[in-house]
């Protein structure tokens, strides 16, 4: 499930995707890193790279659902990295 063309922000935090159990986010304070998105389901937290698309860190996910993720990442990173250069200016990242 998509959340549509318009991110939601909450305290800081715009929501970029919605797909199955997870929410794809950015933080507004990390605008002097490369580009990145953080990916959450319950109690479990992930960061990935956008440029390649990496692993960064992640608290609580099993590897097998760290794959899954970076699959929907590189499905949607498109829509990802313009969000990011929407979010954050053209010229970062």
């Amino acid at each position: 499930m998509d959340c549509g063309d318009l991110p939601v922000t909450l305290f800081g935090m715009p929501t970029i995707l919605r797909t199955g159990p997870y929410r794809f986010y950015f933080w507004s304070h990390e605008l002097n890193e490369p580009p990145h998105i953080h990916v959450d389901r319950d109690d479990c937290t992930a960061k990935f790279w956008l440029q390649p698309v990496a692993l960064a860190r992640s608290t609580g996910f099993p590897a097998h659902e760290l794959r899954r993720i970076q699959a929907l990442i590189q499905q949607h990173h498109e829509k990802l990295r313009e969000a990011w250069h929407g979010h954050f200016g053209a010229g970062r990242g």
